[in-house]
């Protein structure tokens, strides 16, 4: 049938959502979707069922879609590691670091890559819904962009540019795309969305027309303000640095924002739970002494984030919970953190070198290998959890003998202290599942909810394709995407 690709003024505009939102509506219509974006950049990945990884957003897109997520969904990601530098992920494997100087010339070539896997999905499915990254308006970006009208042009497909009315300017940052943009980029663009807006949006009719009058584009609606997409897991540490909404929870489970922290989504489905307040712990920040359970999330940068954990503090507030007779969870990069060292001898994560450890768990770990990226189930604590492996490095050592883990393989997996208070493990989205959710939290006096956070995120999708139907020409959409598929 074709594709559609959005857009937006600047980052953070909600592009991701609509997308995931496009995707169910098409979906429950009865078509075949794919979601796509060219290139990501995310600390929060997921891994695909052909073995690769791609942005946390283009997964819950495919969940969206109700389709598998494959590596063609996100065929270029950088996963950022400090140093100004980023992991280089192509077609779903890693292929290099590059400096953020090193770029613009890294990326000639993968062109070639974004249109193949573009071209695969167009040929699996009726409609291709894409993503950009960023904002077509940094026209100092534009040589050699993959990510937006490079992108579209190249592959012919129409833009609709979504603008951010809560933040304040749309009109003029709409009308201004229009102004800086390339005329040859201006006429990829069929139209505009205006996204979050709060009251009534017969107010904002005059801005509207004027957008359309000023731009010389069509609009295609205004979406309200979509309260259902915090439910949503998030790709972009971002949504970190606001503040966070006050908690009600009897107890609270702390965890730390390392400058490289990674995959914390893991940790979003403890928000279903109505007695626990989830703090996730900004720099210069204590560690709340009340809290009841620590997690130490993943990290894109094991020794860095260890580091840092040192240089705020936590390590000494950390070893005081832990003497108060209270648990720590390590997370993958959380995990190798608790351990005696962490040695990186061939300088994948930063510099070659071997540093000191927790010294929580009786482990040490070697970043060397393969990636290892696949999709596990399994029992811990004596509950079925679901869940992916995503990492670099080999950990072993005494503790390892409690493996809290055990796959269905029979693979164990993990680490547990001999008081039983310390455990970490590889596995990303271990508390998906409720009843995994209930073992952990059983111990602190928790009862724990019946919810599969699955099913939440396929709830809150059902719900913001119901708006999206409300408040956008869908129709209008769909057409605009079948006469491009039509050319």
């Amino acid at each position: 049938m074709g594709a559609l690709m959005l857009q937006g003024t600047g980052s953070d505009v909600g592009k991701s959502v609509l997308v995931a939102g496009l995707c169910r509506a098409f979906t429950n219509r009865g078509l075949s979707v794919r979601p796509f974006k060219p290139q990501n950049m995310s600390t929060n990945a997921a891994v695909t069922t052909n073995g690769g990884e791609i942005g946390r957003a283009q997964a819950t897109q495919a969940l969206a879609a109700r389709v598998a997520p494959h590596s063609d969904m996100n065929p270029v990601l950088l996963k950022p590691q400090g140093d100004r530098t980023s992991q280089l992920i192509v077609d779903g494997r890693v292929r290099g670091v590059l400096r953020a100087s090193e770029w613009r010339q890294g990326r000639e070539g993968l062109l070639d890559s974004v249109l193949a896997s573009y071209r695969r999905l167009l040929r699996a499915a009726d409609l291709v819904v894409v993503e950009g990254a960023g904002s077509p308006a940094e026209i100092n970006l534009r040589a050699g962009d993959i990510a937006n009208m490079g992108f579209a042009r190249a592959a012919d497909v129409p833009v609709v540019l979504v603008g951010d009315i809560d933040r304040g300017g749309v009109i003029a940052s709409l009308v201004g795309t229009r102004a800086v943009i390339d005329p040859a980029d201006a006429a990829m663009v069929r139209g505009f969305l205006v996204n979050k807006f709060r009251g009534d949006p017969a107010l904002f009719e005059d801005g509207y027309r004027a957008i359309e009058q000023r731009s010389g584009w069509r609009g295609y609606g205004v979406v309200p303000w979509l309260a259902e997409a915090r439910r949503l897991p998030s790709e972009d540490a971002v949504v970190l640095q606001r503040a966070p909404a006050a908690g009600g929870g009897r107890i609270v489970v702390a965890c730390p924002i390392t400058p490289h922290i990674a995959n914390f989504d893991d940790l979003d489905p403890l928000r279903l739970e109505p007695e626990v307040e989830l703090v996730m712990v900004p720099p210069g920040t204590p560690i709340p002494a009340e809290a009841a359970l620590i997690v130490l999330a993943g990290s894109k940068a094991t020794i860095a984030d260890l580091r840092a954990l040192r240089r705020e503090g936590w390590d000494i507030d950390v070893r005081a919970h832990v003497r108060r007779g209270r648990p720590v969870l390590g997370l993958c990069g959380g995990y190798q953190m608790l351990g005696r060292s962490v040695a990186d001898p061939g300088g994948i994560e930063g510099p070659a070198e071997t540093v000191e450890g927790l010294g929580l768990l009786d482990v040490t770990t070697v970043l060397a290998g393969d990636k290892r990226l696949v999709a596990v189930a399994g029992a811990a604590h004596g509950a079925r959890f679901e869940g992916y492996e995503m990492h670099l490095g080999l950990t072993a050592g005494a503790d390892a003998a409690r493996a809290p883990v055990r796959f269905d393989d029979g693979r164990e997996d993990g680490a547990t202290s001999a008081d039983g208070l310390v455990a970490g493990t590889y596995v990303h989205g271990l508390f998906a599942l409720a009843e995994q959710r209930r073992a952990w939290l059983a111990p602190l006096g928790v009862a724990g909810g019946g919810v599969d956070h699955r099913a939440d995120i396929d709830a809150a999708l059902d719900s913001i394709a119901a708006t999206l139907e409300r408040h956008l020409e869908l129709d209008a959409l769909l057409a605009l995407a079948s006469a491009a598929g039509a050319m």
